[in-house]
């Protein structure tokens, strides 16, 4: 069955860099979409970053234009590049995946993804 593997949280400091990885597993890595989310202890699960099948990204607004979703095929990874931290950032976070077809497109609805991952702390000092 496909399996997700988040690892590269870490502690940082403010305004640092930090990619965190996922690693897939038990399927055909090329026919998922997945979805970045984060929580925070007592406080509802985030959408942060997708990317579809085809490509397409989507960002939440907070972390527009400083975190970028990709995939590398050959390694069967999806990785989310986290840059200019601020210490809200500060989160368990978490990838998912579902299978789709070709054409559709990104979504933020945890509900809507099938697999998930364990979790990768991010902890980010001011």
């Amino acid at each position: 069955q496909v399996q997700l593997a988040e690892s590269g949280g870490g502690l940082v400091q403010a305004g640092d860099s930090l990619r965190i990885s996922c690693a897939f597993s038990g399927g055909q890595f090329s026919r998922y979409g997945m979805g970045w989310f984060r929580q925070v202890p007592g406080k509802e699960r985030e959408f942060v970053a997708a990317l579809s099948r085809s490509g397409m990204s989507d960002y939440t607004d907070s972390v527009q234009g400083r975190f970028i979703v990709s995939r590398d095929n050959g390694k069967k990874t999806w990785y989310l590049q986290m840059s200019s931290l601020k210490p809200e950032d500060t989160a368990v976070y978490s990838c998912a995946a579902r299978h789709t077809i070709l054409s559709v497109p990104t979504t933020r609805a945890h509900d809507d993804y099938v697999h998930w991952g364990q979790g990768t702390q991010v902890t980010v000092s001011s």
